[in-house]
């Protein structure tokens, strides 16, 4: 029998009866539960840093939303919120697009 001892979906208690197997759970408090969330964000992130194609690419960085969706909340805001503040960033500071990469500054 596994032990995986993870946060997992909401729905994956009923995947795995219904594949009629039993299965152990418990709720976490909210301190553990933004723990394991953070847990889960580096395992995400894992996932898509191993992704092999495009499409899986795609499919891991929506789990990393859904986590960024759970934190959000976990921190009293919401995604408009997060929103809000990566687009107030990006206007101060820029986005990633033009694809720069510093290599070094100088003191001059």
């Amino acid at each position: 029998m596994p032990v995986y001892n993870k946060l997992v979906r909401d729905k994956i208690p009923q995947i795995i009866e219904q594949a009629g197997k039993t299965f152990t759970t418990r709720i976490l408090e909210d301190d553990e539960y933004r723990k394991e969330l953070r847990k889960k964000a580096f395992e995400e992130l894992e996932e898509y840093m191993n992704a092999g194609d495009d499409e899986k690419a795609l499919e891991e960085l929506a789990d990393v939303l859904e986590i960024i969706h759970a934190l959000a909340e976990c921190h009293g805001g919401t995604i408009e919120r997060v929103e809000q503040i990566r687009a107030e960033k990006a206007e101060k500071r820029g986005g990633f697009k033009e694809k720069i990469f510093l290599v070094e500054v100088h003191d001059e």
